[in-house]
């Protein structure tokens, strides 16, 4: 199994050698336990960065994700109930995937554009499309402006692009899954394996043991994570020359 510290490890690790900075923030909800992780990341220096283009990347770590990171789906399965072949904990292909969300800004150097103006348009679409070609890993890409307030008139004070990445950390085919029909088993789905034992008064009875799905997104994620932080790199290039 994977945990929270594995997930931003990796990205912190790709990010390094392509020349990204950048700037970590963990927290944690002390009411529903809920964990999460956020990383500006750019390349000019820091002195830059009411100038320079930043990307924030960020996630949320529920409660379930770290029963699993921990006990695997057997041992939250055991916290509830006793696990059976149609028990949704043991399923790991229904757990939704972990979003990854990735916030970019560029804002505007020196005087700032007219909403009015058609060229607005034209640079978004252009911002989509080079933005798009440069990112294998995004699900979606959505360009759009900040918006300010000035002498009772909306300006646009910064060009802004979201996009947002599927990791099927806990599906038993990792990415191979990701687009799976959720009706569908995955070729390793629970199997039900029976064994005899003796009960308290010698006679032997059948117990139904279920075998849930083992995923091992250690296997596939750093290279995921890899993908990602070139993604970003050239992400930003685009949005400096666009």
């Amino acid at each position: 199994m994977i945990t929270f510290e594995d997930i931003t490890d990796y990205f912190l690790r790709a990010a390094a050698p392509l020349g990204l900075t950048t700037h970590p923030e963990f927290w944690l909800n002390s009411r529903t336990m809920e964990r999460e992780f956020a990383c500006i990341c750019h390349t000019h220096s820091c002195e830059d960065t009411d100038s320079g283009s930043a990307c924030t990347l960020s996630f949320s770590w529920s409660t379930l994700d770290t029963a699993l990171s921990i006990e695997g789906p057997v041992g939250v399965c055991d916290f509830y109930h006793e696990p059976d072949e149609h028990c949704p904990h043991l399923h790991t292909s229904d757990i939704p995937p972990l979003m990854l969300d990735l916030s970019y800004n560029l804002p505007f150097k020196g005087v700032r554009p007219d909403l009015s103006d058609p060229q607005l348009l034209s640079l978004i679409q252009v911002l989509k499309l080079r933005a798009s070609e440069h990112s294998s890993r995004a699900s979606e890409t959505r360009p759009g402006f900040a918006l300010t307030l000035h002498e009772n008139r909306l300006q646009a004070e910064a060009l802004t692009l979201q996009q947002h990445v599927e990791l099927p950390i806990w599906h038993p085919d990792g990415m191979r899954g990701l687009h799976n029909d959720p009706q569908a088993r995955s070729t390793h789905s629970i199997q039900l394996h029976r064994r005899v034992n003796d009960d308290d008064d010698g006679d032997e009875r059948d117990e139904v043991e279920a075998a849930a799905d083992h995923p091992h997104p250690e296997e596939w994620l750093p290279q995921v994570m890899e993908d990602i932080a070139h993604d970003i790199v050239r992400v930003l290039d685009a949005m400096e020359t666009a």
